[in-house]
């Protein structure tokens, strides 16, 4: 198969979809591997690296799209790439669609083979290739929750840990998944003072247990969560429903209502945000106030650390990239139902239901539309 690696293009964005080292193993596995100038830079490896292991270099992102047979990305097509596409091609990449309509048409429109990293699954239900860019997502949010209290970003002007004889900041967590569990961790160590909210019984035992006395852990309800919400210094929001847009958990009247300088990191942006007042920004422009609260909503965290988010990613993602390679899409999803949940859209049908209801659209089982 010839595989298609496109420079990323979106605002601040410098991960790459494959690695040289990923690169080699699809040379050794007797695929081809084309990839556009460049596109390694941000993170350290030049076009002779990507030579070395067997690679050939293109000086354009349409020679890319033209020739390859399968397309692997980090982000999501920019409409420049989404015209690209063509019929049959295999797009492997985060997508999510369900905030998106602009991109799920241009997909539909595309006739490509849209498989999503966000939505496959494995034998335990978990999303295997979402979780290491929810790991470091979670992790820097309490990094960017931290600058964002700072005073010269219009926060309280707190310290997360506090010092001696100071109290630290409340930091409130809503959700308690892998970017929840991650950003949890990190406010811990720096010293805040750390509450976290879920709904899953077995989630709440699951942090109960490792964090002990270091974080307060209650189930959310609509009570508990306001309470804790207008209590909060800082709100991480982590909440995740698999393929489908997030829920707006904190309301614009919370938002009204919280501390003056407070500060919110919407990890969930990338599917919409679960705070009613957020909308997306970028590493050039990370920051916006609404009602004196400090909203931080980048749609691609890692980004910031494009050379960790790369290694993590590329070793998750690779399996799956030889799986398509070796196999073709038909056999490598139809022998694997996991697989197979990252497929959304194919020859202009949605076949990830979640996409199709968050857009009113028709859903068609993707069995049947691979069949």
């Amino acid at each position: 198969m010839h595989i298609g690696v496109p420079k990323e293009i979106k605002n601040h964005e410098y991960r790459v979809g494959m690695v040289p080292a990923s690169v080699r193993e699809l040379v050794q596995n007797g695929h081809s591997v084309v990839v556009e100038t460049n596109a390694g830079v941000g993170i350290g490896f030049s076009d002779e690296d990507y030579i070395n292991v067997g690679a050939t270099i293109s000086d354009t992102a349409k020679a890319i799209f033209d020739a390859a047979d399968m397309i692997v990305k980090v982000k999501e097509p920019q409409p420049v790439e989404c015209a690209m596409l063509r019929e049959g091609q295999i797009l492997f990449t985060y997508l999510h669609l369900a905030p998106d309509l602009p991109q799920t048409q241009a997909l539909i429109d595309s006739k490509a083979v849209c498989i999503a990293y966000e939505t496959v699954t494995d034998r335990n239900g978990g999303l295997p290739l979402l979780a290491p860019m929810s790991e470091v997502a979670g992790r820097m949010s309490i990094q960017a929750g931290a600058q964002a209290l700072e005073k010269s970003n219009a926060g309280r002007g707190m310290l997360l840990g506090g010092v001696p004889g100071v109290e630290p900041a409340k930091v409130v967590v809503i959700g308690g998944g892998m970017v929840g569990n991650n950003a949890a961790q990190m406010a811990v160590g720096l010293g805040a003072e750390v509450t976290i909210l879920d709904r899953s019984i077995d989630t709440l035992r699951r942090l109960n247990v490792q964090f002990g006395n270091t974080a307060k852990v209650l189930y959310s309800t609509a009570d508990t969560l306001e309470k804790e919400v207008l209590a909060a210094d800082l709100v991480i929001g982590g909440v995740l429903i698999p393929g489908a847009a997030a829920p707006k958990l904190v309301t614009k009247e919370h938002i009204a209502a919280m501390k003056s300088g407070a500060a919110i990191v919407d990890v969930a942006i990338d599917q919409g945000g679960c705070i009613e007042t957020s909308h997306a920004t970028t590493h050039q422009d990370p920051t916006y106030i609404v009602d004196e609260v400090v909203h931080y909503c980048v749609a691609n965290m890692p980004g910031a650390v494009p050379r960790t988010s790369t290694f993590a990613l590329n070793n998750a993602t690779l399996p799956y990239i030889i799986e398509l390679a070796n196999k073709g899409y038909k056999a490598a999803l139809s022998g694997n139902q996991d697989f197979l949940n990252g497929l959304n859209v194919i020859d202009g049908k949605i076949t990830c239901e979640s996409v199709a209801i968050a857009h009113g659209m028709d859903f068609v089982a993707p069995e049947v539309a691979i069949a």
